[in-house]
């Protein structure tokens, strides 16, 4: 076992506590990375809160990049040294799910309770989300690794862990967009940004943002937004109606875990259209709409986990995007803060303006 620092929630709806922790080798297929940077994701900041439940203590953050520092027996692909992107999305590869092309629902459970983190007085320590990453260094399964090259920056890295394939994959996968298409984006937050892009990238006709604030929708606009509308108003979805040239979208991306955008959101929907549900509501919460509207316009409603991707195959691709300069990843960063500042970037977080903040390991 080895010491490092991590911060760990003991109690929901408390700051998170910086302290040392233990972290033992990776075993046969696991990988521990030294990381470089870790975003805070609003999955974390909901976690932290108790929307969803959960072991205490716990070490959250899930969307990281770093450097491989040891490798256990078996592990291919990655070697120490290596630059990688660390994700949550841990895969057995033989499930019905992963063998039908799905890791992002496999079905063969993870018990981070027993995990290779355990405080320092080696009592239980959850891995959140099968990560951990507030954390100095993480071991995760191989198959949550995708290699970067070496000259990406870390911060941008991590981005891709997370909020970038979740949105992009929304649009491109969960969705099915083609080009020439239209987009409703409900959320112009970090998901919704990415979603935004997403739509630019597959050739979306008209992509139509939909935000509580003028400067959400400003910054839609700079991520791709042929059209911003601001849903405080008494009918927004008449406006995006106007926007889309007095029809429906083929896609509405719901980015916010919001009971009144899931409300709204098949009111944006054109015939034939489909609406990708991607924000987190907290357990418990329930959503209305009309059945017989969907049935009878040939409509659809699907919920899409971190955008429905395969890691290995859609993570370089999205990386070749953002060394072209098609993908804009250092725009979304809002603030890059160290470990001891991270109660300071989740209050920040919280408070709706920032895109995406950033834990450095180095500052």
């Amino acid at each position: 076992m080895q010491t490092i620092k991590a911060a760990v929630c003991h109690e929901f709806g408390a700051p998170l506590v910086i302290e040392d922790i233990q972290l033992r080798a990776p075993k046969v297929g696991e990988v521990e990375v030294t990381l470089h940077a870790v975003a805070i994701c609003h999955s974390d900041i909901s976690f932290a809160d108790g929307a969803w439940g959960g072991s205490l203590p716990a070490v959250y953050g899930h969307e990281a990049a770093g450097v491989v520092s040891a490798v256990g027996e078996t592990v291919q692909g990655v070697a120490v040294g290596d630059s990688v992107v660390v994700t949550l999305i841990r895969a057995c590869g033989t499930c019905p799910s992963c063998a039908g092309g799905k890791p992002t629902i496999c079905e063969t459970p993870y018990d981070g309770d027993q995990g290779p983190i355990r405080t320092a007085d080696d009592g239980m320590l959850h891995q959140a989300m099968a990560c951990g990453a507030f954390a100095e260094k993480v071991v995760v399964d191989q198959s949550q690794l995708v290699k970067v090259p070496a000259s990406m920056p870390m911060d941008a890295a991590s981005l891709i862990a997370c909020g970038v394939i979740t949105g992009v994959g929304a649009v491109v996968n969960a969705a099915g967009l083609r080009a020439g298409e239209d987009v409703v984006v409900i959320g112009a937050g970090g998901v919704g940004l990415n979603a935004i892009q997403g739509a630019r990238i597959a050739g979306a006709r008209r992509i139509v943002a939909v935000d509580m604030t003028e400067d959400k929708l400003d910054d839609a606009t700079a991520f791709g937004a042929t059209h911003g509308v601001l849903a405080t108003g008494e009918a927004p979805w008449r406006e995006a109606y106007k926007a889309l040239g007095g029809k429906g979208a083929e896609a509405v991306i719901v980015t916010v875990g919001a009971i009144p955008a899931y409300d709204q959101a098949p009111r944006y929907l054109g015939r034939g259209g489909k609406v990708v549900m991607v924000g987190m509501p907290h357990s418990g919460a329930m959503a209305e709409y009309e059945p017989v509207n969907l049935a009878y316009l040939g409509q659809g409603m699907v919920g899409s986990k971190m955008g429905d991707v395969v890691i290995q195959r859609d993570i370089p691709w999205m990386v070749d995007l953002y060394l072209q300069g098609r993908l804009q990843l250092d725009s979304l960063i809002s603030g890059r803060w160290s470990l001891d500042q991270i109660n300071d970037a989740i209050a920040d977080t919280k408070g709706g303006k920032a895109r995406r903040n950033v834990i450095m390991f180095n500052r």
